[in-house]
């Protein structure tokens, strides 16, 4: 086999591995829905070009955690199938690496719409109280 076909095999696992762990987790799921509202609504805002790029990093440093938090504890799984503190730990930090980026992405998110989320909503109540005294 040349390398090229071995280079291609590599995408179809990787791509392969992907798709196992998004119809398995049940957090990468919801990260994954989380992923596309918050790209729905960046492209309702127009957001900037670098909003995108902090948006997409941020995104993928997430997914690539929860991914990597799938295979850690599969591996300790299978690797230690009795209660051990060193695979609780282990397990445990590699959760709390997700959950650190986790809570960095609602920061970026945050930072980036919620002055515009306020702006729309408020336009939108003020919109519909006219409407109501006018009519």
């Amino acid at each position: 086999m040349n390398k090229f076909i071995k280079f291609l095999l590599a995408f179809k696992y990787a791509f392969a591995g992907i798709w196992a762990v998004l119809k398995k987790e049940r957090n990468l799921k919801i990260h994954f829905a989380a992923a596309i509202l918050v790209i729905l609504v960046g492209l309702y805002f127009g957001i900037s070009r670098f909003e995108w790029l902090v948006l997409v990093l941020t995104i993928m440093l997430v997914f690539s955690l929860e991914i990597g938090n799938s295979a850690i504890e599969t591996a300790i799984d299978l690797a230690c199938p009795k209660r051990d503190p060193k695979a609780k730990f282990a397990k445990d930090a590699a959760a709390g690496a997700v959950l650190v980026a986790a809570i960095g992405a609602l920061i970026i998110g945050a930072i980036i719409f919620l002055d515009r989320c306020c702006f729309w909503a408020l336009t939108n109540v003020l919109q519909c109280y006219t409407f109501k005294l006018n009519g």
